[in-house]
């Protein structure tokens, strides 16, 4: 079996006039979500690899969990930031390991999660700043529209 945990970025804030969207920085609420988040997770989690999009806010994000953690191997993943469905299950097929955490963006992983669990990908019904999609995959299993079995689907409160 392998899972994967899908989080979106906590809440950031809003671009300034002439800014990168990829330097918006966790405003104090996506702070406060973020230390959601790792708590929610770090229970959950053993040495996952772990992929992350280059943004700003999802390495802020990344940051709230990496105290909770030893021995994972992390990678910045340029294709996460903006990525459709399929580059995101693409990116996936790509690692292999027994847990995988992928820190992204929306639309992407709402649509990703609805993915892989149901094979469609117009049944996304939202993820919010923070949430999680754990999902979980037969060994030998290849990552593709409909592989996974929907485990939890947790957001801050």
């Amino acid at each position: 079996m392998a899972e994967i945990f899908l989080l979106r970025h906590a809440h950031a804030e809003p671009a300034s006039p002439g800014q990168d969207d990829s330097s918006r920085a966790l405003s104090e609420l996506g702070l406060r979500q973020a230390r959601q988040a790792a708590e929610w997770l770090l229970p959950r989690l053993k040495q996952p690899l772990v992929l992350v999009s280059p943004a700003l806010r999802c390495q802020q994000t990344w940051h709230a969990l990496q105290a909770g953690l030893s021995h994972v191997i992390k990678k910045d993943v340029a294709a996460i930031y903006d990525a459709s469905p399929g580059m995101l299950v693409d990116v996936l097929a790509k690692h292999t390991a027994e847990q995988i955490l992928l820190i992204g963006h929306n639309p992407g992983l709402e649509t990703t999660c609805a993915l892989l669990h149901s094979g469609r990908s117009n049944e996304a019904r939202g993820m919010p700043t923070a949430a999680v999609g754990h999902l979980r995959i037969n060994a030998g299993q290849a990552v593709e529209p409909g592989c996974a079995e929907l485990l939890e689907f947790w957001w801050p409160g």
